[in-house]
């Protein structure tokens, strides 16, 4: 996820203080992880630089002054861009579940008992993201159900690998 054009796009309503910002982005898109404050000011202040945001105005506080920032044109246009350009699909080719079959084969552990461990734990976390799927708005919903699609496709991996060992061992193995 890009950080600079998330909040950019949340600037897009209005301008906000970078308090603000934590919070619009920690309620959208940070439930699995939120924003550090230093994170929002580091970025606000490379956006500022690169002139995508401008100060909208600035607040004594109890502590430093408070910035309201605001986007620029080249800031929605930088959105407009990024939002118009398709991310690139990930095609796993090297996976770290498969370098670790891999080494365990070559190293004479248990591959098997690594895939019977990571197969529970993808279980267990696709009941978690299901129970949280029922209980979510739509936004949440969405979220979970792109999380579990892509945890049924490393299940079937999970299997279809499981189903090859013997043979991939002898394949890789002198």
């Amino acid at each position: 996820m890009s950080i600079s054009h998330t909040l950019l796009g949340l600037l897009e309503a209005g301008p906000r203080h970078g308090y603000d910002l934590k919070r619009a982005f920690d309620a959208r898109f940070g439930q699995d992880r939120q924003l550090h404050y230093g994170q929002v000011y580091s970025t606000m202040s490379r956006l500022l630089k690169n002139g995508l945001v401008e100060v909208d105005g600035v607040e004594p506080g109890g502590g430093p002054e408070r910035k309201r920032y605001a986007i620029t044109d080249a800031g929605i246009t930088d959105v407009a861009e990024w939002l118009g350009t398709p991310e690139k699909p990930e095609p796993y080719l090297q996976s770290t579940l498969y370098t670790k079959v891999v080494l365990a084969l070559l190293t004479g552990r248990d591959a098997q008992t690594l895939l019977d461990t990571q197969r529970a734990e993808h279980l267990r976390l696709m009941r978690e993201l299901t129970r949280r799927k029922l209980n979510g708005d739509l936004a949440d919903q969405l979220i979970c159900d792109h999380a579990l699609f892509h945890l049924e496709a490393d299940l079937r991996w999970l299997d279809l690998t499981a189903a090859r060992l013997d043979r991939l061992a002898s394949e890789i193995t002198p």
